[in-house]
């Protein structure tokens, strides 16, 4: 079997359960950032040495397939089912508050902006923030036209937070200190 198919050599694509749509449409905009936080996330484990860490993004990176599954399959007109796809993991949203509040007992007490950066892996992971609130925004918008999994927004929500969190704690880690942003 061939990865070509010669189908959206004309700029469309199909969706999940049928369906074409011009590649520049919202919905593929949205799982496309999507995507692209999941490729990222996968970069930023190269640079990660936490255990821990490790396991929660390679949690996160399933969830990310799931959220993409679920935005690029459209409510359909009623003439045939929708597709079954993974639940967003709603659940996670718990759970990733539950670790943003563990690494956040480690940190130093937040009193201002900081820039992004430090090590490797913390840029790296600030890198994943940014594009998370990409893709966050880029749902927003999707979901402002058409109906979408409630749960998908609060996880990324979350997810960004997360992230955050754990790139100022491999800093902290590693004896970096945040940088704080001068207004100069």
């Amino acid at each position: 079997m061939t990865i070509y198919t010669k189908t959206g050599d004309d700029g469309d694509t199909a969706l999940f359960g049928g369906g074409r749509v011009p590649k520049s449409d919202k919905r593929v905009e949205a799982y496309g950032e999507v995507d692209e936080l999941n490729s990222f996330v996968g970069l930023a484990l190269t640079s990660l040495a936490d255990a821990n860490v490790r396991r929660g993004l390679l949690l996160i990176q399933n969830d990310l397939f799931a959220l993409g599954a679920n935005l690029a399959t459209p409510e359909l007109d009623g003439s045939r089912p929708r597709p079954q796809t993974p639940d967003v993991p709603l659940a996670r949203v718990e759970v990733m508050e539950h670790w943003i509040d563990q690494a956040t007992e480690e940190l130093p007490e937040l009193r201002q902006f900081v820039l992004p950066g430090g090590t490797e892996a913390a840029a790296m992971l600030h890198v994943c923030r940014s594009v998370c609130r990409r893709a966050e925004r880029a749902v927003v918008a999707l979901g402002r036209e058409e109906l979408l999994d409630g749960g998908i927004i609060p996880y990324l929500n979350r997810l960004s937070d997360l992230l955050f969190v754990w790139a100022r704690l491999e800093n902290h880690r590693a004896g970096h200190q945040d940088v704080p942003w001068s207004k100069e």
